[in-house]
């Protein structure tokens, strides 16, 4: 379900509702990877930095962020969008995300390479 409300600077906006107490305003779409030597890490930032003006073009983007594990060696690439306008950048197949995922498919020593959607919603 997605209703209006009203924030702090009195602009309408949608939020969804999973359950009566879980309502969230953002969706993200998830993009990663694991890598296994810091070529391959260096090459991953590459391809997002190479995608990086488009992604922030998209229509309702509030944020991307980026998280590299050197631990468990993931390398994630979170783009968080208002949750009234993420359907129409899912009906457009995510894109850029078919051609950011076949250039991570071509480096090497990268693998795992998948993608998730969810819901996010501020605590503070």
């Amino acid at each position: 379900k997605i209703q209006l409300l009203k924030n702090n600077r009195n602009f309408c906006f949608k939020m969804g509702q999973i359950t009566d107490n879980v309502q969230f305003d953002t969706v993200a779409r998830e993009w990663r990877c694991k890598w296994d030597t810091e070529e391959s890490l260096t090459a991953c930032q590459d391809v997002l930095q190479n995608n990086l003006e488009t992604i922030k073009a998209l229509k309702g983007v509030k944020d991307v962020q980026r998280i590299v594990c050197g631990g468990c060696k993931d390398f994630k690439v979170i783009i968080s969008l208002e949750a009234d306008v993420f359907g129409v950048w899912e009906e457009s197949s995510f894109a850029p995300e078919a051609d950011f995922l076949e250039k991570l498919k071509a480096i090497k020593y990268v693998s795992s390479i998948e993608t998730q959607t969810y819901t996010l919603m501020s605590m503070m």
